[in-house]
């Protein structure tokens, strides 16, 4: 048996939300996570530019996991002048990691587009994948596309003790409470000039205010 496994959550944050936070953390409860390491992207090379600054990002971030001793904050990919491609930086955290597990943590959108990320094949070589679903929503490789299924065969596990067992490699999926928040939505409404409360943490709003983030 190996340590708890690390769980590891990335994105651009643009902002961070409580459908981020409730991800990691039911993530982290039923996937037996010892903790959630956060990766605020800083250039992300498959989407458009982030509406905001990577530093200003990196701290919302921060704002947003410091009450949970289980969650914390890696700054490498904001402090790069470097593409942010989830394998380099994955193949830096398993240098780190030596045989520990790490879990790659995402929804089930970003996991069923994998085949258009950047060597994505070789993630599973470095990670487990932990995939959030919406309750009653199975994960069936028969709807997955042709290039997943087949890199995908033989790695779906349906009990969370397998990322105990192994550095990398399989692939694990949970419910996640459904909450319809998204950072688009949000910045619409900071653009409106609406009111985002209970949508994102206080510090985390507070400091878009005092930032003066996202207004048109």
């Amino acid at each position: 048996m190996h340590e708890a496994p690390l769980g590891l959550i990335g994105g651009t944050f643009d902002p961070v939300h409580y459908g981020h936070l409730r991800l990691a953390e039911e993530a982290r409860e039923m996937l037996g996570l010892a903790e959630v390491r956060w990766i605020p992207a800083g250039r992300p090379p498959h989407r458009a530019v982030p509406r905001v600054a990577a530093a200003h990002r990196l701290e919302m971030v921060r704002r947003a996991v410091a009450g949970n001793a289980a969650f914390s904050v890696d700054d490498a990919e904001t402090t790069s002048d470097r593409p942010s491609y989830t394998v380099t930086t994955l193949e830096r955290l398993r240098a780190e990691a030596g045989q520990r597990p790490l879990v790659l943590l995402m929804g089930a959108d970003a996991f069923l587009g994998l085949p258009a990320w950047h060597r994505w094949r070789e993630l599973f070589e470095l990670a487990h994948i932990g995939v959030a679903t919406r309750p009653g929503f199975a994960l069936s490789p028969d709807e997955w596309p042709a290039e997943l299924s087949k890199a995908g065969a033989g790695r779906l596990g349906s009990d969370a003790a397998v990322l105990r067992t192994a550095p990398a490699g399989r692939i694990v999926g949970f419910d996640m409470t459904p909450l319809s928040i998204s950072a688009s939505l949000l910045r619409a409404q900071l653009a409106a000039g609406s009111s985002v409360r209970y949508l994102l943490p206080d510090p985390v709003r507070e400091y878009i205010d005092r930032q003066q983030l996202y207004r048109n």
